[in-house]
């Protein structure tokens, strides 16, 4: 979604040239390119594919609402599964219309991973619960936190259900690094993602990630967090910002990964050097 303005052929090409063996793919552009095509082409290129994003959106009331949610979470287990990826990220949506009881939103969050869970498991794919900013909280998803992401969690096998830690979403809580520190000595760190926060919002929010480095977030501090509960796994950059993708991808991309080094990489800040993507 960084660079959505490529195909993935484009993209695939585009990382392989600037070295970038990892990419988390979404389902949109996987099932208009072909799952099992969008594999191949993935396979071909060299690239392993770190999470498939997204399923959730598990909070409906209506049964037949609730029986299309879990139906459209199996498919995207199994596109997951067709991909090669071992993760499946879950968004788990707002509050229906009407309804004002997110603790009863989110039991019916818990109701479906107890479905979904040995379903995934089946198909060698776990479950990445996403809190969310609390601003999406109404229309897009009641789990605003790690501690609520983990309580739901927990009520599983983590082989099942773990967390996704993503820092535009976890960065202004201060209980977010015991909670990563609870979500290692679980096992359930399933993806660590980064964006930064950057203001002032756009209209609609949704489309307000920042570049790194480009707003408030302390890239390198948060990845010693998951590091620290023993993550070992990729590391994802997600952006949705429309001025990036205005931009030509290839020139994105490449500045995604300068700016990667320069905030998150292993090298010393100071001879990281900058943001440019020459460098």
């Amino acid at each position: 979604m960084t660079v959505k303005q490529l195909t993935l052929p484009e993209l695939t090409a585009a990382c392989r040239d600037l070295g970038v063996g990892n990419v988390g793919l979404w389902r949109e552009p996987v099932r208009s390119y072909g799952v099992e095509a969008a594999a191949k082409l993935v396979r071909d290129a060299g690239l392993t594919v770190t999470t498939l994003c997204r399923g959730g959106f598990l909070t409906a009331v209506d049964p037949d609402e609730r029986a299309a949610a879990l139906a459209d979470n199996r498919r995207a287990v199994d596109e997951a599964a067709a991909l090669g990826t071992d993760t499946l990220v879950l968004v788990s949506g707002g509050l229906p219309a009407g309804h004002k009881d997110l603790r009863a939103a989110r039991e019916r969050i818990a109701d479906a991973l107890a479905e979904l869970g040995p379903y995934a498991e089946r198909h060698g794919v776990r479950l990445a619960i996403e809190p969310l900013h609390p601003m999406f909280a109404a229309d897009r998803c009641v789990v605003s936190t790690l501690a609520q992401a983990l309580d739901l969690a927990e009520r599983f096998p983590a082989h099942q259900v773990g967390v996704t830690v993503d820092t535009y979403h976890v960065w202004w809580d201060d209980r977010a690094p015991e909670q990563i520190a609870r979500a290692g000595a679980g096992g359930r760190i399933h993806t660590f993602q980064l964006a930064d926060w950057t203001t002032p919002l756009p209209e609609g929010v949704l489309n307000g990630r920042g570049q790194i480095g480009d707003g408030a977030v302390d890239m390198r501090e948060w990845k010693g967090y998951v590091e620290a509960a023993g993550y070992t796994g990729a590391i994802e950059v997600e952006l949705f910002n429309e001025g990036l993708w205005a931009r030509d991808g290839r020139e994105v991309l490449a500045e995604t990964v300068a700016r990667f080094a320069a905030h998150a990489g292993d090298a010393d800040p100071e001879e990281a050097g900058d943001a440019d993507p020459e460098k």
